[in-house]
């Protein structure tokens, strides 16, 4: 896995700037945390690097502890939680992409 870097609170409040017209891309239901979620979580945050994940009502278990729990699995920074939709930022390290975000310093 991956190293997450610790986002300053200058830099949350970019990312969270950034988030707030974002639509959901990824949505947690029934089944929780899956293969299947997992790489499509993944493979967002390689396109975009800032995504909003939202969990379904038919979800068992508590937002919070879900979104962090696919943060974790994902390699991603949780930038933060509001009711049942979180969002997530991974900078994407491939050198050939450019970075679509440039978080201030």
């Amino acid at each position: 896995m991956e190293e997450i870097t610790t986002l300053t609170g200058k830099q949350k409040r970019y990312l969270r700037s950034l988030g707030s017209t974002m639509d959901p891309v990824v949505q947690i239901g029934k089944t929780g945390m899956s293969a299947s979620l997992l790489d499509s979580t993944k493979d967002a945050l390689f396109a975009r690097e800032l995504i909003k994940v939202r969990v379904l009502q038919n979800c068992s278990e508590a937002p919070k502890e879900i979104i962090a729990q696919l943060a974790e699995a994902a390699g991603a920074e949780l930038v933060q939680v509001i009711g049942r939709n979180g969002l997530l930022y991974k900078r994407n390290r491939n050198p050939e992409k450019n970075h679509k975000i440039e978080l201030p310093s």
